[in-house]
C-alpha cells in the first residue's frame, strides 16, 4: 500500500509540474489599436468613472475632429459632487454617497456643464502633484449627515452654497470661460467645438432579470443617479464591442477587477477553466471557462461579480494560440513595477463576458441588427 501511495504522489507531482510549467508564456499580436491619449493616474481617488469616460471622450474627439485634447477629469468631478450630495441629503441618507460613479454621470455633466481642457482646470493647487479626495469626501459626507440629522428637521438654505465653498477650497473655483489655442470658450461652447453631443452615447448591458432590448435601471451601488441602460443578450453585447472597435470607435467599460485573475501588474485579466490555475494563468496561457449567460447572471446575483472599476477599451489582440483579448486602458499610471503594457490590461474574451458590467459607446457603433431591436 505504501508503494502504491508513493507512486500516486509521484504521478500527482508530475502532472502538477506539467500543468505549472508546460504552458506557453503570453505573446500578443495587435489586431486593432485605436488612437487615444496617454495613460495617466487617478491618484488616490475613486474617480475612475471620470478618468475612463474622459479618456473615452478624448478618443471621440480624435475620431471626430482629428485633435488630441487633454480634457479635465476634475471639472466633471467638481460639478458632480453637488448632485451626489443633494441626492444623499434629499433621500435622507438612504442612498450611497461615495467617490464612485458611472459613465452616464460624465455624460450628464457634459450635458449640463460642458467640457474644459485640463490646462484650464486641474483640481490641484500649486503645491500638489497627486489627487487625493479622502478628506474632501469625508467632509462632504459629514456635512450631508449633519443636514439630515438636524433636530429641527428643517434644512438651512446655506447648505448648497456651503457645498460649493468646500469644493472651491479643495478643488478650486469652477470655470465659466477660458482661452484655448488662442480662442475664447465657455465650457458649453468648447464641448460643441469638440463635437461632443451627450445624446449620441448609450450604455449597454446584459442581464436576464430584465427584458432584453429594453432600457432598465441596473441596481448597482455606483448607479446613484439611476441611469438607464439598454439590455441585450450577452453575445450581442460582445458583438457590439467588436463591431465598434472594427469601425474605429473605442468603448467605455464598467467592470469587476476584484478577481485574483485580474492583474494590472501582469497586464492580463483571464478566467481559467480551473481555479487551480488562477496564479499561473497570469503569466501563461491556460484553457478558459466557457462563460454562458446563465453563469454570468449567477455570478452577478451572488455578488461575485461587482462593479469595481471603469476603464476604456481601445483595441484587440491575439495570443499565439489565436485567442482574442481586448486592449483596455487603465487609470493607475504607468509605473512598470505595478502596471504592465504601459498601463493597459489585456482582457480575455471570457473575462469580458463575465466581468463587464456595462459598456458605453456612440450609438453609431452599435451593429445595425441590434440598433434596430433597440429602436435607436
Amino acid at each position: 500500500m505504501k508503494t502504491i501511495k508513493k507512486v500516486s504522489i509521484l504521478l500527482l507531482l508530475v502532472v502538477s509540474n506539467i500543468t505549472m510549467f508546460g504552458q506557453e508564456a503570453y505573446t500578443f499580436r495587435t489586431v486593432i489599436d485605436l488612437e487615444t491619449t496617454p495613460v495617466i493616474s487617478q491618484g488616490r481617488t475613486g474617480t475612475c468613472w471620470s478618468y475612463s469616460s474622459t479618456s473615452f471622450l478624448e478618443s471621440e474627439i480624435i475620431r471626430l475632429t482629428g485633435k488630441e485634447v487633454d480634457l479635465s477629469e476634475m471639472y466633471t468631478v467638481r460639478n458632480t459632487y453637488p448632485k451626489k450630495l443633494e441626492n444623499f441629503v434629499m433621500r435622507q441618507g438612504k442612498s450611497q454617497f461615495s467617490e464612485g460613479g458611472l459613465a452616464h454621470d460624465v455624460m450628464n455633466s457634459v450635458a449640463s456643464y460642458g467640457l474644459v481642457p485640463a490646462e484650464s482646470y486641474s483640481g490641484l493647487f500649486a503645491s500638489e502633484t497627486l489627487h487625493n479626495h479622502a478628506e474632501l469626501v469625508a467632509v462632504l459626507k459629514a456635512m450631508g449627515e449633519t443636514y439630515i440629522e438636524n433636530p429641527a428637521r428643517k434644512l438651512s438654505k446655506k447648505w448648497k452654497p456651503a457645498t460649493e465653498a468646500v469644493l472651491d477650497i479643495y478643488l478650486g473655483k469652477n470655470v465659466t470661460n477660458f482661452s484655448f489655442e488662442g480662442k475664447q470658450y465657455t465650457p458649453q461652447s468648447f464641448a460643441k467645438a469638440m463635437k461632443i453631443d451627450p445624446t449620441d452615447y448609450i450604455t449597454v448591458t446584459s442581464f436576464t432579470h430584465a427584458p432584453f432590448y429594453r432600457p432598465f435601471i441596473l441596481n448597482i451601488p455606483d448607479n446613484w443617479s439611476y441611469g438607464s441602460m439598454y439590455n441585450v443578450p450577452l453575445n450581442e453585447m460582445i458583438t457590439t464591442i467588436d463591431n465598434a472597435l472594427s469601425k474605429g470607435f473605442t468603448v467605455e467599460l464598467d467592470c469587476d477587477v476584484s478577481e485574483k485573475t485580474f492583474s494590472s501588474k501582469n497586464g492580463v485579466a483571464v478566467i481559467p477553466a480551473s481555479e487551480m490555475n488562477n496564479t499561473q494563468a497570469l503569466t501563461s496561457i491556460y484553457p478558459e471557462r466557457n462563460v454562458t449567460q446563465e453563469y454570468r447572471q449567477d455570478e452577478f446575483e451572488n455578488f461575485t461579480t461587482t462593479d469595481d472599476h471603469l476603464m476604456h477599451i481601445t483595441g484587440k489582440l491575439l495570443d499565439q494560440k489565436g485567442n482574442t483579448y481586448y486592449k483596455v486602458k487603465n487609470s493607475w499610471g504607468t509605473d512598470e513595477s505595478k502596471n504592465a503594457n504601459g498601463g493597459y490590461v489585456y482582457f480575455s474574451e471570457a473575462y469580458m463576458k463575465l466581468k463587464a458590467i456595462s459598456i458605453t459607446l456612440h450609438k453609431d457603433a452599435v451593429p445595425k441588427a441590434t440598433a434596430k431591436k433597440l429602436a435607436l
